[in-house]
Parts: C-alpha cells; sequence; structure tokens
C-alpha cells in the first residue's frame, strides 16, 4: 500500500487532450498508454520511461460550466471514509464522497477550508 499522506498520483482533466500529449511528450519526454476510462472514452497513462508518471483524460460532464483544464492530485490515505468524516468538522467541505474504482482504490474530493481542491485515496491493493 502506499504511504500514508504522501502524493500518489497526478491527474489533468483537459479540454485538449492531443494538444496535452503534445506538449508533455515535447517538454519532458513522457509518453502515453491508452486505457478505457469507465465513463467511457479513453484514459491516458503518462510515462516517463517505464514509470507511471500520471493521468490525462477528458474534462468531465460533471464539472462546472468553465472550469478549466486542470491537475488533480491525490493523497494516499489509509482510510478515506474516516479522513471523509473528520473534513467539516475541521472546516473543510466534501465534494464527493467516497466512491470505489475497481482494481485503483477508494476515493473522494475535498476541499480545505481556504478553498484549495484534492483528492484523498485509499489505493487498491
Amino acid at each position: 500500500m502506499a504511504t500514508h499522506g504522501i502524493f500518489h498520483w497526478n491527474e489533468l482533466s483537459t479540454t485538449d487532450i492531443d494538444g496535452a500529449k503534445a506538449f508533455y511528450s515535447e517538454l519532458i519526454g513522457w509518453t502515453f498508454d491508452e486505457m478505457p476510462n469507465m465513463a467511457g472514452g479513453t484514459y491516458w497513462i503518462a510515462k516517463s520511461g517505464d514509470e507511471m508518471a500520471g493521468g490525462l483524460m477528458t474534462m468531465p460532464e460533471a464539472a462546472p460550466a468553465g472550469a478549466p483544464p486542470h491537475w488533480m492530485s491525490y493523497l494516499a490515505i489509509d482510510d478515506v471514509d474516516g479522513a471523509v468524516a473528520k473534513v467539516a468538522g475541521l472546516g473543510g467541505a466534501v465534494l464527493a464522497e467516497a466512491f470505489d474504482i475497481p482494481n485503483v482504490g477508494r476515493m473522494a474530493v475535498i476541499q480545505d477550508p481556504q478553498g484549495a481542491v484534492i483528492s484523498l485515496m485509499t489505493p487498491a491493493g
């Protein structure tokens, strides 16, 4: 399991997958592997050599109108549900309740008291 409290994954939601892939490929040499997206479409695994570096996906339909392309960071958490239960009491907000992604893990999206958004994730396995 990933270490509790460490950044585990980063993911780009964008309106221009091809443009993002070309930019990061030229900028830092990433290559990309195609993977089916649970919501339909394609999820792209960014790779630095043989190591997974992050993911790219088309901006989700649930994104607020006018939301710009953005990176989302995921913190590895031993117990997502336990952490989510603490968020409101600490002055934050839960934007997406905990949910499971098969073979990936359990995750939630929260907002801290200053307004910054981050995902919490208990990785599978």
